[in-house]
């Protein structure tokens, strides 16, 4: 199949690439084409422009400022996983990043073209809403900063606004006594996930994140872990989990199907275990 006739700009800054997307309703713009590619030849987006932005060498850039990773929206799948760029997770995002798709994929496919897309079952979308992530947004007007968790607003949704373009994601460094998990579920190697989970808990400090996703929906960022193991968060978290309360938790979220939420339950079970 082929894509409607559109026009196609592949600007060198972002200054020129703002100007592009605030004068022009019907713009979409094109990083690693790995979501946007069979949309257009499906014709389910029909864009008038199509703005390339993997000529902005800011969106490329990785850096450590201060507490927190800063990496461009450019930045590739294989960049994380090959460790091209710092990594102030212990690991946790390069697990998350070699377990995506298939290696093609990953070298093409861009962090901000995963996080802008919003698909909930992607894998970027729950890792990185676990690990405190925020995003940087820019446009015509000025500049944003707003939490991942806060971003994504539904499945295939975010609160990105006309004009305004996603250029950096910021990520926490993790603490030395935090754990993480990631798992996720799918029927073969490669394909969307069908259950989704991510885990950072610091027994230390009594805190955790946990977030489902792979719903038809914005990912659930649990808004009182504590309750999955009794008013607590320690040491022993793994055996003082009840998943009669995760249970609830997911039901009251809105997975009313008794067999998605067993799916769901799994996931976060192997995901803690895989923490501790």
């Amino acid at each position: 199949m082929k894509p409607v006739a559109f026009d196609y700009a592949r600007p060198r800054d972002l200054t020129a690439a703002l100007t592009l997307l605030g004068g022009h309703d019907g713009t979409k713009v094109m990083a690693g084409g790995q979501s946007l590619g069979p949309m257009l030849n499906l014709r389910l987006a029909q864009p008038e422009q199509i703005v390339d932005i993997t000529a902005i060498a800011e969106l490329k850039q990785a850096e450590i400022s201060g507490d927190e990773l800063v990496l461009g929206a450019c930045i590739t799948h294989a960049d994380i996983e090959d460790g091209r760029v710092p990594d102030v997770t212990r690991g946790a995002m390069r697990g998350v990043a070699a377990n995506i798709a298939y290696r093609a994929v990953r070298n093409r496919g861009t962090l901000g073209g995963s996080l802008t897309h919003a698909d909930p079952a992607a894998d970027w979308v729950s890792a990185l809403t676990a690990l405190g992530a925020r995003v940087t947004l820019r446009s015509a007007a000025g500049t944003r900063q707003i939490a991942l968790a806060d971003f994504i607003t539904g499945a295939l949704q975010s609160c990105l606004k006309p004009g305004e373009l996603l250029t950096a994601i910021h990520v926490p460094k993790r603490a030395a006594t935090a754990q993480w998990g990631y798992v996720k579920t799918c029927r073969k190697t490669g394909e969307f996930a069908h259950g989704q989970c991510a885990v950072l808990i610091d027994p230390a400090a009594g805190t955790a994140r946990i977030v489902i996703g792979a719903i038809d929906a914005a990912p659930i960022l649990i808004a009182q872990p504590a309750e999955l193991f009794g008013g607590r968060i320690a040491a022993d978290y793994k055996t003082r989990f009840d998943a009669r309360v995760a249970d609830q938790l997911l039901s009251a979220a809105g997975i009313a199907d008794a067999v998605h939420r067993h799916i769901h339950l799994t996931v976060l079970k192997r995901a803690l275990q895989e923490a501790a």
